[in-house]
């Protein structure tokens, strides 16, 4: 894999000097300036080519861990993981895919690792992020041994509790917020009005006629 030049102590210190008082723009576009794989990507250093598109680049390593180790890269400048959007993140990894089974079907690999160092901690060398994925063989000489670690019950719980509630809480920041519904006014239907009998109708058109009548008589206008 291609590394970033050494500095000396002076020109680190001044080098720190001068982010300092960049802003966030400048920034970024100074990290792009100073990544080999920026550089890559561009096509201002010399690489090779496996496989391309419009987010990412997968490119041989020179210093492969095994013949055919592939250097999975983002086109845009990201550092770590977190800085790279969802949908972006699923196309890597769908193209990390379709880059292990190409090894599988034609370089005869048995297996294929996928890794990803993701900060210094874990190994990360370079400044941009990238997937390594190494076609495997048995009895290649690669040995990547997890050491098992004894550790307390209760000190498990607890760290698992700490990763169940950072994932709770990103899932609430991350979810829409559904304005809540106005409850719409009852209509209220019209009264539907009885159908009268026709003898009813008669009987109110004589009662009718029966109160005239009297008033007349009783001389009551």
């Amino acid at each position: 894999m291609a590394e970033q030049p050494q500095l000396s102590p002076e020109q680190l210190k001044a080098l720190q000097e001068r982010i300092k008082q960049m802003s966030p723009e400048e920034l970024k576009e100074f990290q792009k300036k100073q990544c080999v794989f920026c550089q890559i990507v561009a096509g201002k250093v010399q690489s090779k080519k496996i496989y391309d598109d419009d987010k990412v680049l997968a490119i041989l390593d020179i210093n492969p861990a095994n013949p055919g180790h592939v250097l999975l890269v983002t086109k845009e400048h990201y550092a770590i993981m977190p800085q790279i959007p969802d949908d972006e993140v699923a196309h890597v990894f769908m193209a990390a895919k379709s880059l292990s089974n190409s090894m599988l079907k034609s370089i005869d690999a048995q297996g294929t690792n996928i890794i990803v160092a993701n900060g210094i901690a874990a190994g990360q060398r370079a400044q941009h992020f990238m997937v390594h994925i190494i076609p495997r063989k048995e009895n290649d000489g690669i040995n990547f041994v997890l050491p098992q670690k004894e550790m307390p019950q209760n000190e498990i719980e607890a760290v698992g509790n700490k990763l169940i509630a950072a994932l709770v809480g990103a899932a609430e920041e991350e979810k829409p917020v559904i304005p809540a519904k106005i409850p719409e006014p009852k209509r209220e239907e019209p009264k539907k009005e009885s159908k009268k009998s026709e003898a009813e109708t008669k009987q109110e058109t004589r009662s009718s006629i029966n109160l005239d009548d009297i008033s007349k008589m009783l001389g009551v206008k």
